[in-house]
């Protein structure tokens, strides 16, 4: 129905508004107490026009979101306000440790069997990688892929390229040791992932 947005930057405040869809104030300066030293405020009402099934926000489901974003943005606070209960619910995320707090918060309730998540970053032809993973004692695999912070629910060239590398690293790993010999079958994928919990992430 309407928005607007506040950037805070270089000590200044930018400010433009919309409404249904349109531009209703074109950016300007605003002369204003600075808020934050840098970063972006956004208000905005949902159009009942368009959202016909519910324009009520659940607030577990956005808190689930925001607190997600925080965990693949490592350094970033996001907080998170809901002012029509009383008192006023709040909540505030920042992760230091990035994915590799996110791959902690997912074992919260299982067995790890090392005490820290393995966390490895890169930069290749502009594009950066993260990856994160802890094996635990259960038998399932948590595997989680994220493209520019949205998650891949079916996964992508990302998600399949990781599994690939740690198949084949750990099977590589398993007949330098004597592990496997070279007449043995390799270990499967599948066998490989067993009680991993693992976050890919490319930006």
């Amino acid at each position: 129905k309407e928005m607007d947005v506040r950037v805070y930057r270089d000590n200044k405040i930018y400010y433009m508004d919309f409404e249904r869809g349109h531009i209703k104030t074109e950016m300007k300066l605003l002369d204003e107490p600075m808020r934050l030293k840098r970063g972006t405020i956004v208000h905005f009402a949902p159009d009942p026009d368009i959202f016909r099934e519910t324009i009520v926000f659940d607030y577990r489901t956005l808190a689930s979101r925001i607190r997600e974003l925080a965990f693949l943005n490592k350094g970033l606070r996001l907080s998170i306000t809901d002012k029509r209960v009383d008192p006023v619910k709040n909540e505030s995320f920042m992760y230091e440790g990035g994915i590799a707090e996110y791959v902690k918060f997912l074992n919260k309730n299982k067995q790890p069997l090392f005490p820290e998540p393995v966390y490895v970053e890169g930069e290749e032809n502009g594009i950066q990688v993260e990856v994160a993973l802890q094996y635990t004692d259960a038998v399932a695999e948590t595997l989680m892929s994220f493209t520019n912070n949205i998650h891949t629910h079916e996964g992508g060239t990302h998600e399949t390229g990781f599994k690939m590398a740690l198949t084949r690293i750990i099977n590589d790993y398993a007949k330098k040791k004597g592990i496997l010999k070279d007449s043995d079958d390799p270990l499967s994928g599948e066998d490989v992932r067993e009680g991993i919990t693992a976050i890919v992430s490319i930006k």
